[in-house]
């Protein structure tokens, strides 16, 4: 019994062992290969991300831009120790980019959601030699872009759209379709808004049919739209290059803007409105606009909605050549410059030296501002917003599929109210102009009704900046592109006569002749787009 036993089990078990090994041998069935599928809803370059229905386009570009005579990415020779033109300024600035953009949509019974954000890896001499305004960037890390193996990554578009609306930072719903460049590669052309690398906003746009469409936002104003307001009351209130220091508040409305817009086969036509609240700090604050403590107590001016509006227009088909077109736009702004006085960064001041046939050198000023206010009996009452206006357009050209030219300019202009000697009319209200000058005659001695005579001037802050350059751009193979762009730039300031003063470091104490200036620039590319 027991030798049947055994021999049973050990016979099961053998069968067992068999079909084991003969269940190993069987082929698996191996899980199924999930290809890449082209999503052809969007236009080229989107695909399928695996497992979904989402559709996803990688691109971008790789760009090195070289200014000489300028600052990174075209911006004129206008200001610090490029506008004084002393031995600290560089003879060129090169800066290198690489742009990654993802582009993601979903169609949804709502319509399309879609989400979108650009990244700039980049690298270029951001600071300067001179000691004083050597940048440091980002916070803590000292130098970050003047070392081998610096740079920082910029953020440019991240939104999210859905049923109409755009939630995060895009262009606003103010501006055209071509911001700042209706044909120039530069980043500097004033005369009109510009928010190509985006804003926090919330927008709405209607679509009617036809081309026609309507768009209302919500834009934070807190980085972009906001130059400055200066307290005229405060020690030193405007400084040796004829600025004063920033005394806005904190930010407490969203600007409001919107747009209605025609887009056809013959181009585009566009009208634009904003609304820009311009609140100040406080009446009473100490040297650069720094608070006290007595500022709190010492009250502050009422604030003040500014605006603008920008009428825009862009005629295709021209019979110059296929795909030649025209683009530009009018401005006028009152407590918003930045909506005249814009480019890709934060709006610029103006402060420009020369020859003179008489004095040291010569110098141009030019202050950027939303509004100055003048505290105490006499004084200006209140804000007193700025007034702006400008025009900016380019007509391109194509030669033939490798080459084009645009020949692009603007003409933009600032004033402030009021006459140079209205604070000098007694008892009342004084006028921007008049608190302005005022201020400017404590570090610029020699204000007088008539500046011929030597060391002796008459204010007034107005001032107009021109432009007008050409690019012409080759690209030998599809999506590979060599410009090269000239550009003439001209601040036509309206001071008169001369004055000896403390100019800003290097320069000396000496007399300066009040002039119009000029500089030029050339800036030229290589661009790969993917």
């Amino acid at each position: 019994m027991i030798m049947v036993r055994t021999l049973i089990l050990g016979s099961a078990a053998g069968l067992i062992a068999v079909s084991g090994t003969q269940a190993a041998d069987l082929p698996v069935k191996a899980k199924a290969v999930e290809y890449v599928r082209i999503c052809s809803l969007y236009g080229a370059g989107f695909f399928y991300i695996p497992g979904t229905d989402t559709c996803i386009k990688l691109g971008g570009y790789l760009r090195v831009d070289t200014t000489f005579n300028g600052g990174a990415h075209g911006a004129p020779a206008w200001s610090g120790d490029l506008g004084q033109q002393n031995r600290y300024r560089d003879y060129f600035l090169s800066r290198s980019r690489m742009a990654l953009t993802v582009d993601t949509r979903t169609a949804t019974e709502y319509g399309v959601v879609r989400t979108f954000g650009q990244g700039d890896f980049q690298f270029n001499n951001f600071g300067s030699s001179n000691p004083t305004t050597l940048t440091s960037f980002p916070a803590g890390a000292a130098n970050a872009l003047n070392v081998a193996g610096g740079g920082y990554v910029a953020v440019e578009y991240l939104f999210i759209q859905f049923a109409g609306f755009t939630f995060g930072k895009s262009s606003s719903a103010y501006s055209t379709p071509w911001n700042g460049f209706p044909g120039n590669i530069n980043s500097s052309l004033l005369g009109g808004n510009n928010t190509d690398t985006g804003l926090n906003n919330i927008q709405y746009t209607a679509e009617f049919g036809n081309g026609v469409s309507a768009s209302i936002g919500l834009d934070d104003p807190t980085v972009w739209n906001r130059t400055a307001v200066y307290n005229l009351g405060i020690p030193s209130a405007i400084g040796a290059n004829g600025t004063g220091s920033n005394a806005y508040a904190g930010t407490h409305a969203p600007d409001i803007v919107g747009r209605i817009r025609v887009d056809q086969a013959w181009g585009l036509f566009q009208l634009s409105a904003a609304a820009h609240e311009v609140n100040a700090s406080y009446n009473t604050l100490g040297a650069s606009a720094v608070p006290n403590n007595l500022s709190e107590i010492s009250g502050r001016p009422e604030s003040k909605w500014g605006g603008s509006v920008m009428a825009a227009l862009q005629i295709k088909n021209l019979p110059t050549g296929a795909g030649d077109d025209i683009k530009f736009d009018v401005s006028y702004a009152k407590g918003t410059t930045k909506n005249v006085i814009a480019t890709s960064g934060s709006s610029p001041n103006f402060a420009m030296f020369g020859s003179s046939g008489f004095g040291y050198q010569s110098v141009g000023f030019g202050a950027t501002t939303d509004g100055v206010y003048m505290p105490g009996a006499g004084g200006t009452g209140g804000i007193a917003l700025t007034t702006s206006w400008g025009v900016r357009g380019a007509f391109n050209h194509n030669w033939d599929p490798y080459w084009s030219t645009s020949l692009f300019g603007s003409y933009s202009s600032v004033r402030y109210d009021g006459g140079a000697n209205d604070n000098l009319l007694g008892a009342g209200t004084t006028t921007a102009k008049g608190a302005y000058c005022a201020a400017f005659a404590a570090s610029h001695p020699g204000q007088a009704l008539a500046g011929n005579a030597a060391g002796a001037y008459t204010c007034n802050p107005d001032f107009n900046v021109s432009q007008l350059g050409v690019v012409t751009r080759w690209t030998p193979v599809k999506n590979l592109t060599f410009s090269g762009e000239v550009q003439w730039f001209h601040l036509d300031q309206k001071m008169s006569g001369s004055s000896v003063f403390t100019a800003t470091a290097p320069k000396p104490n000496a007399l300066y002749e009040f002039k119009d200036q000029d500089t030029f620039l050339l800036q030229v590319r290589a661009q790969r787009n993917f």
